[in-house]
């Protein structure tokens, strides 16, 4: 063999070694960039999930929150009948009645039921008595419905034995009328009824979450409320109730969905949606994560910093966004109600008797109007628009929170020394509140207000829970004389008396 031939085959020998180099150099690095990245979206996609996981509960919670307001809420209005004596202690079925006596009793209920109706949009709020005989506003599709046997289906529908009350809905196959009745003695029931769709306002589902389907199931799991009209009546979905049958507090995440449950009394809120939706970025991120992996096998170290860079840089932005949504509220960036009542909470339990705080309550007065007018993107825009204002009328050092759909609350920390000072502080912000939504209202042609109610520490209240209380009255009276006015707590007045 000649010295060109060994050369030749030298060179053979080493061009196939180094191509076996390369091949085995690509394999590793390859390999070892394919383990990497696995183990790096693994790791990615737990603490996704976890932070969705936390998100959507959270959300699903404040859902509750704002249900049991909303039935406490009715509830409270349903006991505010009982301010009339005659409301409890007439019966209009005890045969020895006179009936003079009796024309000028019931005209008496009849007014107070009528006066507390205003209020909200009932379909009824009567008594109903044992013979039938009704006072108050009792509807005529009510006693159509019901005929001769009112009292006894209504009286059915008591399901607390402790405080003889009770919610029900689906009579008759008509799940789009809730009932509240209430036992007012052993012969009458007080009975309230609204159609479902007023817990759109309940159930506000923010634009940036559109995609989340909020439904109210009862324990049959019969859908009572959706955004769908048409699903109301009808079974929860099987895919989704398998998920979640006989859960009364749980998150659940799979291959095909993401759902959330609470128990809210005998009902169900479910949050559900697709996983598919939710892992839309992180499933682009992984195909072009491996397609940058392949390319990168001769330059391993620079795509193994960019491709760290890839994987680290979404799941910051992932995690900070869903901490930023599980603490505020999405439309208006305030602290939502469960971030807002701890701080809030925190703070008042910090507080020395010295100290002066007040907490407020700003509630928005013809909000349903102008959704009901304009629709539901003008009314986010108020909504967007009072948070606004809080910013700009209250100080950097008190904590502004949106509470629930039209509802607002501000724990004011101003600093004075003199408590005469700070309750005229406290007056003043709530006047520039009224004023700025009143300037709002005249620019937008929205035709909306603000209702506040303010309550005062430590001599309101020195827990969060009792000046919270304490607020709403003050709020309730603020709304009983007549709106688009602030009222500070006093502790002889309640919701059920007179104003004094």
């Amino acid at each position: 063999m000649t010295n060109r031939n060994r050369h030749r085959q030298s060179m053979k020998r080493i061009s196939i070694v180094q191509v076996f180099m390369i091949v085995g150099y690509a394999i590793i690095v390859v390999a070892s960039l394919t383990i990497v990245t696995r183990l790096a979206l693994k790791k990615t996609d737990e603490v996704l999930q976890n932070k969705v996981l936390s998100l959507t509960s959270s959300l699903n919670v404040q859902m509750k929150l704002n249900m049991d307001s909303y039935l406490s809420r009715m509830e409270t209005m349903a006991t505010l009948a009982f301010g009339e004596k005659s409301s409890y202690t007439y019966d209009a079925s005890d045969p020895n009645n006179d009936e003079y006596e009796a024309i000028n009793t019931e005209k008496v209920i009849t007014e107070k039921l009528f006066s507390l109706c205003i209020m909200e949009n009932f379909v009824d709020y009567g008594i109903v008595y044992r013979n039938n005989r009704t006072v108050g506003k009792i509807s005529n599709a009510t006693n159509a419905l019901f005929g001769d046997r009112i009292f006894t289906e209504l009286s059915s529908m008591i399901s607390r034995e402790r405080t003889n009350d009770g919610w029900f809905t689906g009579y008759g196959g008509d799940f789009k009328r809730i009932y509240y009745v209430k036992k007012v003695h052993d012969n009458a029931v007080l009975v309230i009824s609204f159609y479902a769709h007023e817990l759109d306002s309940v159930f506000d589902n923010p634009e940036t979450l559109s995609d989340m389907e909020i439904r109210l199931v009862n324990s049959d799991y019969n859908i009572l409320f959706s955004e769908d009209n048409s699903e109301i009546g009808e079974p929860l979905p099987e895919s989704i109730l398998t998920r979640i049958k006989d859960q009364t507090s749980a998150s659940v995440m799979d291959d095909e969905y993401l759902i959330s449950v609470n128990k809210c009394d005998d009902w169900f809120v479910v949050c559900s949606i697709p996983t598919k939706i939710i892992l839309n970025e992180k499933n682009d991120m992984t195909r072009y994560i491996y397609m940058v992996s392949f390319l990168a096998a001769i330059v391993a170290v620079i795509v193994g910093m960019y491709l760290s860079y890839l994987l680290v840089s979404p799941v910051k932005k992932v995690v900070k966004t869903l901490d930023t949504k599980a603490q505020n509220d999405l439309l208006t960036g305030l602290l939502n109600k469960l971030t807002f009542e701890e701080f809030s909470a925190n703070c008042l339990a910090s507080s020395l008797d010295s100290e002066n705080r007040a907490l407020v309550i700003i509630d928005l007065d013809n909000f349903k109007g102008v959704n009901d007018t304009f629709g539901h993107a003008a009314g986010d825009k108020v909504i967007a628009e009072t948070g606004d204002i809080m910013r700009e009328v209250f100080s950097d050092d008190d904590y502004l929170g949106r509470i629930g759909g039209d509802e607002f609350c501000v724990m004011v920390n101003k600093r004075f020394s003199d408590p005469a000072e700070f309750r005229q502080y406290v007056s003043d912000r709530c006047t520039k509140v009224s004023e700025a939504m009143a300037e709002f209202s005249s620019e937008s042609g929205y035709s909306v207000s603000a209702s506040i109610g303010a309550a005062l520490f430590p001599a309101d209240g020195k827990d969060f829970e009792t000046l919270y209380k304490a607020c709403d009255t003050a709020l309730y009276r603020s709304k009983k004389t007549g709106k688009n006015k602030h009222s500070f707590y006093d502790e002889t007045i309640t919701k059920g008396g007179e104003d004094s």
